[in-house]
């Protein structure tokens, strides 16, 4: 009986060491930040059922777009109490509503109950295992959307530690200030013991379910002294990848976040498409960005859209219209990380609900074409290096509606020459030699002589 016992021992001590094997992969490297791509996943409208199960299925369709690193959006369980059905100023929540009309309202993915279990809606813990699993397989690192500055009205914390959460002076807990997240509870940063518990849940997520980072919700308006504490320790667990929703510089100092937004860069581009900003400003702004305010290993995500943008500033076509394409582009070749948000690889081209199910096409067009392209320049061509030890950048001179930004790294150069208005237009370039324009495949000799640029396109040069 003895000798039973120690073979189904044995056993079952193989087979856990074979599952773990499965799902390790090698911990995410300065090599990986510097020819990654990232996408944002959106569960609940990611496919008409909205579950972990039918975006696994996916996984190797974003592979082929160079995904180096998911993000999935928030996919904890959300609050029932103070659920919102609107947004905006007037927002509203779904008990405002009639009764039959309540449950069509699923609230926001950021006001959580329970930072250590799964929203239902998308399936089981075995399911999520499975996408990670899955990603895992496929050389892609997953990073939760983590939520740190306030939780839902649910949330046991609020009857169990009312201390973890801002009060008024009459001792009421109160929502973020100077926000509509009304269905939100503000964390007290004050508390020690409240910051303890925060690192210990995100622990969690690493010890138990080996997920690879985090993407950390309006992490500017958390104490950088939380993210000094907590981001070391985290690292001791593994070495993982931490994104921050921000823009100070600060968050990335001192091996702190890797990456942060370029929310001057989005907001840029969109004032280029409509005509309010000129290529002389997006001349200033690689200046300013690059050689001043960041520092020389800071990573920026570059983006043209994402959830926010998309379901409360407008999609990119409403937002960028006949330049979707060309921004498109140059959100890969500036310096930096791409960002692709569910559905853009499919040509989404309607606001998706913030509150409410609804669900992304699926039908390939010219945009999943166009990022699979991208992608494999991304990952493979040095020149495009954007990470810690990015390749070199440096803005050519041109036209007033042309603008040439020049990459290089080792022995490859790489040329993006861009028509920014809505007239065919030439530039003569002082550079010279030849290439390959990497979207044709035809072969270019750069001469001195004009180069012809039909409206709002671009080519990209490779050598």
């Amino acid at each position: 009986m003895k000798k039973l016992l120690s073979i189904g021992l044995m056993t079952i001590v193989v087979m856990a060491c074979v599952k773990k094997e499965v799902s390790m992969m090698p911990a995410i490297s300065k090599a990986d930040l510097e020819t990654a791509v990232i996408y944002e996943a959106n569960i609940r409208q990611y496919s008409p059922e909205g579950t972990f199960e039918k975006f696994t299925k996916d996984i190797p369709e974003l592979k082929k777009l160079g995904v180096k690193i998911l993000w999935l959006m928030p996919i904890f369980p959300i609050s029932q109490t103070n659920r919102k059905a609107t947004g905006g100023a007037d927002s509203k929540f779904a008990s405002e509503f009639p009764l039959e009309e309540q449950s069509k309202y699923l609230g926001s993915y950021y006001a959580i109950s329970d930072y250590t279990k799964i929203n239902p809606e998308f399936g089981t813990i075995e399911d999520f295992r499975e996408l990670i699993t899955t990603a895992h397989e496929h050389g892609i690192y997953v990073i939760l959307d983590w939520v740190p500055n306030h939780t839902g009205w649910d949330h046991t914390w609020l009857s169990t530690h009312r201390d973890y959460y801002t009060q008024n002076e009459e001792g009421q807990v109160i929502h973020p200030k100077d926000t509509d997240w009304t269905d939100t509870a503000d964390l007290n940063y004050d508390n020690p013991k409240m910051r303890e518990q925060m690192i210990s849940e995100m622990k969690y997520w690493i010890q138990q379910e080996d997920i690879d980072g985090f993407r950390c919700d309006v992490a500017g308006s958390v104490p950088t002294s939380f993210w000094k504490t907590a981001i070391p320790e985290l690292r001791a667990e593994k070495d993982i990848f931490m994104l921050a929703e921000a823009w100070e510089p600060e968050l990335m100092e001192d091996s702190l976040f890797d990456m942060a937004y370029a929310w001057d860069g989005h907001h840029l581009m969109n004032s280029l498409a409509k005509g309010e900003k000129t290529i002389e400003d997006l001349k200033t702004y690689i200046n300013r960005t690059y050689s001043e305010r960041y520092a020389e290993d800071d990573i920026l995500m570059n983006f043209v859209t994402n959830h926010d943008e998309n379901s409360w500033s407008g999609t990119i076509q409403e937002r960028m219209g006949a330049q979707a394409e060309l921004m498109t582009v140059v959100s890969y070749i500036l310096p930096g990380m791409p960002l692709i948000y569910s559905g853009q690889e499919y040509d989404l081209n309607y606001r998706l609900k913030f509150f409410e199910k609804d669900s992304i096409p699926k039908t390939k067009g010219k945009m999943f074409a166009l990022l699979e392209k991208l992608g494999k320049l991304k990952n493979n061509y040095s020149a495009l290096n954007g990470g810690k030890q990015k390749a070199t950048f440096e803005v050519l001179e041109s036209t007033d509606e042309v603008f040439v930004l020049k990459r290089n790294k080792g022995t490859q150069t790489l040329l993006l020459i861009s028509n920014f208005s809505n007239t065919p237009s030439q530039v003569t370039l002082s550079e010279k030699g030849s290439f390959t324009d990497y979207m044709s495949g035809a072969s270019l000799e750069i001469n001195g002589l004009p180069i012809s640029l039909e409206a709002f396109t671009y080519k990209i040069l490779i050598n």
